[in-house]
């Protein structure tokens, strides 16, 4: 059974698997990695969703303000022995329903353009590719989302 827990970056079982993600994405990022490390900084997101299976910590996902009515989702990892649970629908669900709860009316996210699941899973769940906005614009190795109503 998977359970979900509302927290902040400084829980230290995301801590632990930001870490697995940037070594992820250094790996799959190559020489890209060190432009794109300077806005996936986690010590002031407020909140974070972290996802535990048999009392482990599995994935996680987080958010910040992104516009007045706009947040950025951030940091979303499923360890590889867990994707395909549907663990990855489960954190992002449980960040747009926060984010509504405070008042937020979209989201708006990046990923890299060759993480095909990454991309299935936000159309999957809603979102709409839109041009790259903010530090993105110009760059062909990211894709960024929108989904226009939480």
């Amino acid at each position: 059974m998977i359970t979900l827990l509302r927290t902040n970056s400084s829980h230290p079982d995301f801590k632990s698997l930001v870490q697995y993600l940037d070594v992820y994405l250094a790996e799959m990022d190559g020489e890209a990695h060190n432009f794109y490390s300077q806005y996936n900084k986690i010590d002031n997101l407020k909140e974070v969703v972290l996802a535990y299976k048999n009392n482990e910590a599995i994935a996680c996902g987080a958010f910040k303000l992104y516009d007045t009515d706009i947040v950025e989702i951030k940091r979303m990892y499923v360890n590889p022995i867990c994707r395909g649970e549907g663990v990855a629908s489960m954190v992002l669900m449980e960040l747009e329903d926060w984010a509504k709860e405070l008042g937020f009316k979209q989201a708006v996210l990046e990923t890299g353009s060759k993480y095909k699941d990454a991309i299935a899973l936000y159309l999957k769940n809603g979102y709409e590719q839109i041009p790259n906005y903010g530090q993105y614009v110009g760059s062909n190795l990211s894709a960024c989302f929108k989904k226009a109503s939480l």
